[in-house]
């Protein structure tokens, strides 16, 4: 029997077929409108290349050879000043429940501090409720009204956390 844990680990080419299907499974699953959100990225094809620009990064959450959840950081879109966003953190159903989230939050967030940016912002939904409440949880607070322009028009919630 594998009883091999689920790790952490930055995104490889090899991992971009598998990680677009879990975004767009996660996103299905929780009625995500298709328009105006990560699910029609054209970088959602190839995450690996999409995050080897500089200052961001992704990392893929590995269990048994499988991706099965991942995020990322990379400068907010349209913005000017130290301000990263927080992006595209999707977590298959065996993910969800084992404290990976925050590591996951946690590991993403001292890279983005060691990139120099000095706050991260994300977006998210209205149901997507754990996913806030595992925000709030790791020190993100609600916003207004947007920062940026990410494209994500269907996304209507915004938030921030000071690095």
């Amino acid at each position: 029997m594998n009883t091999e844990a689920p790790f952490i680990r930055a995104i490889k080419v090899e991992d971009n077929e598998q990680i677009a299907k879990v975004i767009r499974a996660v996103l299905i699953e929780f009625g995500v409108p298709k328009v105006g959100t990560a699910y029609e990225d054209k970088a959602l094809e190839n995450l690996y290349n999409a995050y080897r620009e500089e200052n961001t990064i992704y990392y893929v959450i590995e269990h048994q050879g499988k991706v099965i959840g991942g995020a990322g950081i990379a400068p907010l879109a349209n913005y000017e000043g130290p301000v990263c966003e927080f992006q595209k953190m999707y977590f298959l159903p065996e993910a969800r429940g084992l404290g990976l989230g925050s590591k996951l939050i946690e590991k993403c967030l001292l890279k983005a501090r060691s990139f120099g940016f000095e706050h991260c912002y994300l977006e998210t939904l209205p149901y997507m409720e754990a996913a806030r409440a595992l925000y709030k949880k790791n020190g993100f607070v609600s916003l207004n009204k947007p920062l940026g322009d990410t494209g994500h028009y269907s996304c209507n919630m915004w938030m921030l956390k000071e690095l």
